[in-house]
């Protein structure tokens, strides 16, 4: 990624800004963001961990009780200085391939949106 860290932490952590690349709509009520896609009902999700402009933690309600999570990690690499951004999900097995395609679409959309493609 070709930005600074504490604007992609911006995208990655607000409503806001998880409303330009993730999901077409986004809501905030303190730790918890409603994401909804198409016009379609609202999912939940809360906010379980963060570090300003290091990570955030996010797990479905859904998987409340579970140990799933998603999670994007902004990495600085000590010598280039470049930024990259990690993403840990959770998935059904057998879904590995397209939920990544999935993740790769959704990161494309965020560059775009940054100008850093």
């Amino acid at each position: 990624m070709h930005c600074l860290s504490e604007i992609l932490y911006e995208y990655l952590a607000t409503a806001e800004g998880l409303s330009e690349w993730f999901a077409d709509e986004v809501t905030e009520k303190g730790d918890d963001f409603f994401f909804s896609w198409g016009g379609g009902p609202a999912e939940k999700a809360t906010l379980i961990r963060y570090k300003p402009e290091g990570f955030v933690r996010f797990r479905w309600e859904e998987d409340e009780g579970t140990k799933n999570f998603f999670e994007m990690t902004i990495t600085i690499d000590d010598i280039t200085e470049d930024l990259a951004l990690n993403i840990t999900d959770f998935c059904e097995e057998g879904d590995e391939n397209e939920n990544a395609m999935y993740w790769e679409n959704l990161i494309e959309n965020l560059r775009i949106k940054l100008g850093a493609a």
